[in-house]
Parts: C-alpha cells; structure tokens; sequence
C-alpha cells in the first residue's frame, strides 16, 4: 500500500516564505516532511525566507530557501531543477503564489493586467508544469486560488478572472498526472487575515468581509485565518490523495458555487 503520509517526504512551496506559505511549511515539518524547498519572490522576503528555513530546521527537517521571479518559464524550470538538486526530487508541490487588484474593470491598465495574468495564471500554468515533470509518483500537487470564484462581485475582475484558469489547469493535470498516482487540487480561501487583504480593502469593505461568512463570530478575526486553511493543505497532500481535479473553498461560509 502506498504511503500517503507526510513523514519523510520531500516538499517545495511556491510563496513558502510568509504568511499561508510559511506557515505551511512550517506545519508539514511538524508533522515529519523531510526537507522542505521554499521559495520567495524577492529581496524583500529574504529575510521571512530565511526565517522560515530556521524555523522549518528546527522542527527537525532539511531546508533550503530559492529566489525567483516566477513569470517565466525558465524562471520556473530553474526554481524546480535547483530544488531538485537541493532536496531531491519532491513528493509534494504546492504554490500559494498570488496578486490581488481589486479596481473598477474601466480603470485597470494593460500593465496591471499584464502583471496580474503573468502572476496568478501564467505561472500556476508552469507550476503545474513544473511539477508533473519533476514529481515523484504518487506525488501531491495544490494550488492556492480564491472563493471570490464562487462570488458576484465588482471590482475584482483581474484578479479572479487571472485565478479561474487554475481550474482548468487543475482540472486537465488531474487527468494528465493520475496514471502516476498523482492527485492535483486547488484550494480557494475566503478573504484571509493577511496584508494583501488589508491593502486593498477600505474600512467600510473590512468590516463587510469580517461580517461575511457564516462562521464570521467564531473566527479570531472574522475573516479567514491562515491557521484555518493549513489543515486543508496537510490533508490533501497525505491522507486526502483521492481528492483530485476538484475545486475547494474553505471559507468559513462566505461564498459557494
């Protein structure tokens, strides 16, 4: 029987220095992953970066900490090839790598669209791709995505509309990587306790959203709290495998489909 456990398996964690994706990384070290790649954008996470790999070395796995723009193709072929060689090759992929825009479809600029296609699809396309070549079998593969996919909404066009395609993409890789045992998913939470959340949303809109879900009072900060999502990820990339092709948004109850 295979072993869909975390224990002893090799992960890379697109995003993985802060926020969601430093708290997963530090969550799958906890529960025995044995060495963890982690990935930040820039000079300006270095240091979450740094501080995540100390924290992911603690808990007693190996880890290693990769720079890259990741709106390339070869940017990403390197991110997978040089964590391949730092690691080995991964048991468990996942990319929590976004950008929020939340602007009026008749103010957005062809830049800004650019930007938002070339970060939430373009390189969850080649993340994907990336791991079904580098993968072992039986491997696990999440992307993070939004509930604003389930939502009628204003303002958030560009950014929803440059995640949808993750479904498609999770969707085609299911089938595509499952006759090596591969499960794929994508996972969208509600608007989630974070700066990204804070840096678009007025006074007005964060009260609406801390108000939203239906388990809005129970929530520590009536929005989604990372600490809520990351149990989600740890079941799909062990114990939930058979999971795969599907769509989930952990919200708490503020929007479905």
């Amino acid at each position: 029987m295979t072993d869909h456990s975390i224990r002893g398996k090799t992960v890379i964690i697109a995003g993985g220095a802060k926020n969601l994706g430093g708290l997963i990384a530090r969550d799958l070290a906890a529960h025995g992953a044995k060495a963890i790649a982690i990935h930040y954008n820039s000079a300006a996470t270095k240091a979450d970066a740094d501080a995540t790999v100390a924290a992911v070395k603690a808990a007693g796995a190996e880890a290693v900490a990769i720079q890259a723009d990741l709106t390339t193709a070869g940017a990403m072929k390197t991110l997978f090839d040089d964590a391949t060689v730092a690691i080995g090759r991964p048991d468990v992929a996942i990319n929590t790598v976004g950008k929020v825009l939340k602007k009026p479809i008749l103010e957005i600029s062809e830049a800004e669209y650019d930007e938002m296609s070339a970060v939430n699809a373009k390189s969850a396309f080649f993340f994907i791709q990336g791991a079904g070549k580098h993968l072992n079998d039986n491997g696990k593969l999440v992307t993070l995505v939004t509930s604003l996919l389930g939502a009628f909404t204003p303002f958030y066009a560009s950014y929803a509309g440059t995640k949808a395609p993750v479904e498609h993409f999770t969707r085609a890789a299911a089938k595509e990587f499952g006759e090596r045992g591969i499960s794929v998913t994508a996972v969208g939470p509600g608007p989630m306790d974070t700066p990204f959340f804070y840096g678009q949303e007025s006074v007005d809109a964060q009260a609406y959203h801390k108000s939203a879900a239906a388990l809005s009072a129970f929530s520590r900060t009536g929005l989604t709290d990372i600490e809520d999502i990351v149990p989600y990820i740890r079941f799909l990339v062990s114990d939930g495998w058979w999971m795969t092709g599907q769509t989930i948004l952990v919200n708490g109850g503020y929007t479905t489909k």
